[in-house]
């Protein structure tokens, strides 16, 4: 089954490919696809039952590349299940949103059903190779996304620029994949084998330099600072569909490489290195929080807050590895870490999305050439604003639950991941600023004239705020799944 959901986009997008097929079949063929594949995740969803310690549901496992001990290995457990539904979830909304796409919409469907193979793979994947294909195809993927459908003059530019960044950090990511493998015996790329192992358990320099290269290669992809500087041009210049991927999926393959690879392979190093890991959460949140209360543009604020809300999930999973203290608090941490994932994406999508209805309308994102919007256009103010409060973790949304989770875990393990609790102070102050200029007052500048979202624009945004609000008012749907992973994490981590 679930190398059926990883590989059914990929062929339609095979398909779709050829030049035959017309563009409104493309189109309608992209939304029954991607629909498909919520409803495929959904029957796995209802199928799953928690595996015990050590196990995965719904694995498969087929000869591939013998003579390195390397295989076609995939199954899920609770940390990767609800991003397998993130992954579905966001790609038939974009699919959705997509239906207003007039440049080479053939092109850009088949492109987007591969790239929804890749994070697909990504997040079943048992095999560190496996793992590493659909890491290095995702970045060509969304590279062709920026250059091919972006709509700044520096489009090409900025997929250049995060295609280098973050095939860098892929690089390093293998290093330290060939590392684990040499240090196994047998030599092995197998995920869980390594996990059981902890192959450089007794050999802490050995074990510094391998962790440090898969920190490296997590960090440029989730990304924190300093390792972020791709982040803001590749949003500013891909599509809003484009920047909606990047941002709710692309970026969770670093915080998941932390908690399926690093953290359970490595606990021995992951703990030497937890307090680095802390510091950068708390310097991610606040410096992606202050930076993105300075900008004027409202694609780059909602870019820079993707780095304070990644940021949170760098801080939980680096207090995890913080051991003398109570280990239902690393469990929630982690537990936290995982619902931030989740609720990230489907926030953050939404938010890009209704960006991206600016830019349509009148070819700008700056803030001051706006106002008014609430009596203009009071659909997209009305989806804005609710994007916006469940962005800054107001109750009632999934962004509480995470955050609340995420400090209640962290300060329950040390006192000093309080210091970035002043990010959540900042983030409502941008979000309200951002509401401020946008919405309030009468409609001045760009907004006179301003049409309202279509359906086409406001049912995938509403979809994914509602996603959101269903988790806020009843999060033990997502909880349930996460939480027994969570603390098969931390034991491991333990170790």
């Amino acid at each position: 089954m679930l190398s059926s959901i990883i590989f059914l986009p990929l062929v339609a997008g095979a398909l779709l490919a050829v030049p035959a097929v017309p563009d409104r079949v493309a189109r309608w063929t992209w939304i029954a696809v991607t629909a498909a594949e919520v409803v495929l995740v959904g029957v796995l969803i209802a199928r799953y039952e928690t595996p015990a310690d050590g196990d995965l549901a719904f694995e498969e496992r087929a000869r591939w590349i013998p003579s390195v001990n390397s295989s076609w290995h995939v199954g899920v457990d609770g940390l990767s299940v609800p991003l397998l539904a993130l992954t579905a979830v966001v790609f038939s909304a974009c699919a959705v949103y997509g239906l207003r796409e007039d440049r080479r919409p053939r092109q850009h469907a088949a492109l987007f059903l591969a790239l929804q193979s890749t994070c697909m793979g990504l997040f079943a994947a048992q095999d560190l190779i496996v793992f590493f294909v659909f890491f290095d195809l995702s970045i060509v993927g969304m590279y062709a996304a920026i250059a091919g459908w972006g709509h700044g003059r520096d489009a090409g530019r900025s997929a250049l620029q995060f295609f280098l960044y973050t095939f860098l950090g892929s690089l390093a990511l293998l290093l330290g994949f060939i590392g684990l493998y040499l240090a196994a015996d047998p030599h092995t790329f197998d995920i869980p084998e390594l996990v059981a192992a902890a192959p450089l358990q007794d050999h802490p320099v050995a074990g510094g330099f391998v962790l440090a290269a898969l920190l490296l290669g997590l960090a440029v992809k989730t990304p924190t600072i300093p390792f972020h500087t791709w982040l803001p041009p590749a949003h500013t210049d891909a599509s809003a569909i484009g920047s909606a991927v990047l941002a709710a999926v692309l970026l969770k393959m670093g915080t998941y490489g932390f908690v399926r690879i690093a953290m359970p392979a490595m606990p021995d190093a992951w703990r030497g290195a937890a307090w680095v890991v802390l510091a950068v959460g708390i310097a991610s949140v606040l410096y992606g929080a202050l930076v993105a209360l300075a900008q004027t543009d409202v694609k780059r604020m909602i870019a820079y807050t993707s780095i304070n809300h990644m940021g949170y999930v760098v801080l939980a999973v680096g207090a995890a590895g913080l051991l003398g203290t109570g280990t239902a608090a690393r469990e929630l941490a982690v537990t936290g870490a995982v619902t931030q994932m989740v609720s990230h994406g489907l926030i953050t999508g939404a938010l890009f999305l209704l960006a991206g209805v600016l830019h349509d309308r009148t070819g700008s994102y700056a803030m001051r050439d706006y106002g008014g919007l609430a009596r203009s256009a009071p659909v997209w103010s009305g989806l804005f604003a609710v994007a916006a409060f469940a962005s800054l973790g107001i109750p009632a949304f999934s962004g509480f639950i995470a955050e609340f989770q995420v400090f209640a875990g962290s300060i329950g393990t040390t006192a000093w991941a309080a210091i970035a609790l002043p990010g959540i102070l900042i983030t409502a102050a941008l979000f309200l600023r951002a509401l401020q200029l946008l919405v309030t007052g009468l409609p001045g500048g760009r907004s006179i004239g301003f049409s309202d979202v279509r359906a086409v624009e406001a049912v995938p945004v509403t979809g994914l705020l509602l996603l959101s609000l269903a988790i806020g008012v009843l999060p033990w749907l997502l909880l349930d799944l996460i939480t027994p992973a969570s603390a098969v994490l931390v034991d491991l981590v333990g170790r």
